[in-house]
């Protein structure tokens, strides 16, 4: 990650590999649309769903299929590629190809998992980037960055991540509160906002996840308002069609009118004096 050769980084990429086609697609037009805008961008998609609303929802194409297509998404695309990992075996499995290992959020505050990932990618250039628990205030992660630490990783290596994805609000629904941004860059790691699964309604249809796509690019706005590193935004061609978030992913065609306007935003941030 060159944070200072590029105006920002984003994470971007579909909710769950669907299929190699779809996966390379995407992430051939974000490079065009990143290269362009000279913005650095991350890869990332899910090759396990492990946390579905519904046993009957599709999860993905699985480990061994995952592997090889984000393996042909790096070859060709010579991009940085980031997946979550659920269980600790998973870390070795992907390690050859994967450059940022993602904690999910549900599992934030998941020990084992924090410090196997950290021991596995300490004494090389690879990141880790732990989303923030819905459940949890952005106080509360300072513990978590703490465990990284413990293991031999200091946030000021700028490769520890936090991304914010929004926190609980009564049933079905989730809302960000933009102080917690400025709390949690006092623990001096990036800060991204993750401003599509910010508008999920957590099983809001009953047995899968509702969303409220029009509020994106308003949230981004105010996460790059409050200086914020970078965006992670889950994309698809047609959100309709997606085989998972499709209701708060951002459709493809618009990805870069939103990216433009946030550097727009973010060179006036940068130029304003600290009140």
């Amino acid at each position: 990650m060159h944070m200072k050769e590029n105006i920002f980084s984003l994470i971007a990429g579909p909710c769950v590999l669907e299929s190699e086609e779809t996966a390379f697609f995407i992430a051939e037009k974000l490079k065009q649309i990143c290269v362009k805008n000279k913005i650095n961008l991350i890869f990332k998609a899910s090759f396990d769903k492990a946390n579905r609303t519904s046993y009957n929802s599709f999860r993905g194409l699985g480990l061994n299929n995952a592997h090889s297509i984000f393996s042909h998404i790096k070859n060709e695309l010579n991009l940085k590629i980031l997946t979550d990992v659920h269980e600790i075996y998973q870390i070795e499995k992907f390690y050859d190809v994967i450059d940022a290992f993602q904690i999910p959020a549900f599992l934030c505050r998941q020990t084992d998992l924090i410090f196997a990932v950290v021991d596995a990618i300490k004494n090389n250039n690879k990141k880790i980037n732990i989303k923030k628990g819905q459940f949890l205030s952005p106080l509360d992660m300072k513990n978590v960055i703490d465990k990284v630490a413990s293991r031999g990783l200091e946030p000021k290596s700028q490769r520890v991540w936090i991304t914010e994805r929004g926190n609980c609000f009564g049933h079905n629904d989730l809302i960000v509160d933009f102080r917690g941004l400025y709390q949690m860059k006092k623990f001096e790691c990036p800060i991204f906002f993750d401003a599509t699964h910010s508008v999920q309604k957590p099983g809001g249809k009953g047995s899968s996840s509702d969303g409220s796509r029009e509020f994106i690019e308003p949230l981004s706005r105010a996460a790059f308002a409050s200086g914020v590193n970078g965006l992670f935004l889950e994309v698809h061609p047609n959100p309709e069609k997606a085989l998972s978030d499709g209701p708060n992913s951002l459709p493809l065609e618009k990805v870069e009118l939103l990216l433009q306007n946030l550097i727009s935003l973010k060179k006036v941030v940068n130029n304003l004096p600290n009140v």
